[in-house]
């Protein structure tokens, strides 16, 4: 069973930056491909940015390229999402989430993640 726990979300204005962590419990972290996801309210979760097994591929959306930077540190069993001169656009729920038992190293849909953390909250005001 793996449990993933977000952090970092808050109230910021427009043009600041934030730092999301996603810390997993149990498994073998540095096995699973990661992703940040998001859903603004009466949208749908789209995806933001995703991670290969060793940091060797990012993929990020459209909307979040230039601004948003996507890590990993598999010796703290922990991804990142820093987030930079973001707009009121970006306001949403942001969840991580990893795939446990794909054979690809990286997954750009979320239908293929399996577990899910519970969501950080990131309002950006204009």
């Amino acid at each position: 069973q793996v449990q993933l726990v977000e952090s970092g979300g808050g109230l910021v204005p427009a043009g600041g930056s934030l730092r999301l962590s996603c810390a997993a419990f149990g498994g073998t972290f540095s096995n699973y491909a990661m992703g940040w996801f998001r859903q603004a309210p009466g949208k749908e979760r789209e995806s933001v940015a995703v991670i290969d097994w060793h940091s060797s591929v990012t993929y990020y959306a459209d909307s979040v390229k230039g601004r948003f930077t996507i890590s990993r540190d598999n010796r703290k069993n922990t991804m990142y999402l820093q987030m930079n001169s973001l707009k009121p656009e970006d306001t949403a729920v942001y969840y991580c989430a990893a795939v446990t038992r794909g054979i690809n190293s990286y997954y750009t849909d979320s239908r293929d993640y399996d577990y899910w953390g519970q969501g950080t909250q990131v309002t950006v005001s204009s």
